[in-house]
């Protein structure tokens, strides 16, 4: 049975000022490319409407809430961790080192965190982790969408180098037409060697 966002206990935030970050990171799951996290501090004087989920919005409506973000948030950044790091830490640990590296860029620093999911990604400022964070509140949701619009540009690009590979459709996830073409051509200096599918077809070569 799926949970649904009224089955979570209402968000109570343990901070009162003005320099909270919502945190999040797109690119656990893809065989592929970098993982991509964002660190936003929303502007209250300047609210965007719509913002949710990244995943539950369409391309168009992400790319245009991403030129709001950029635009009103009193601060954002942008930061991740490559397939290289990714094969170094695991990719847990690429996660929070790439939501580290947001964070550490945000100007103005922030000064308490929100970040999605179910624990901290260990930096020095205080916070919360927030399961389910990114329908939750607002600066959650609007670094998940920054960091999607980033990583997704960086597929289409991969795409344009490499189109038997069909980045700009799967986004590098493990779809059949991923494995498949894996399987055909190879696996890139760009994919994550230490995932399973890759691991295998490197075992054949």
């Amino acid at each position: 049975m799926a949970v649904k966002l009224a089955d979570y206990p209402a968000l109570v935030i343990h901070y009162q000022g003005d320099r909270l970050a919502g945190v999040d990171e797109v690119g656990r799951g893809p065989l592929i490319g970098s993982v991509v996290a964002a660190a936003v501090i929303l502007d209250p004087s300047q609210p965007i409407e719509g913002l949710t989920d990244s995943k539950k919005l369409t391309a168009r409506k992400r790319e245009a809430l991403d030129v709001q973000i950029r635009e009103r948030a009193l601060a954002f950044a942008v930061a991740e961790a490559s397939a290289a790091e990714v094969d170094q830490l695991n990719i847990y640990h690429a996660t929070h080192l790439a939501m580290c590296r947001a964070v550490d860029a945000l100007t103005p620093e922030a000064e308490y965190l929100l970040v999605d999911g179910n624990r901290l990604p260990g930096h020095a400022l205080p916070g919360q982790a927030v399961v389910k964070g990114d329908a939750r509140h607002p600066a959650i949701a609007a670094a998940s969408i920054l960091a999607k619009v980033v990583r997704d540009a960086q597929m289409v690009a991969l795409d344009m180098r490499y189109p038997e590979y069909g980045f700009a459709r799967h986004k590098g996830y493990p779809t059949k037409e991923h494995l498949a073409a894996l399987a055909a051509h190879g696996p890139l200096a760009e994919h994550r060697r230490s995932f399973a599918p890759v691991q295998r077809q490197l075992a054949l070569l």
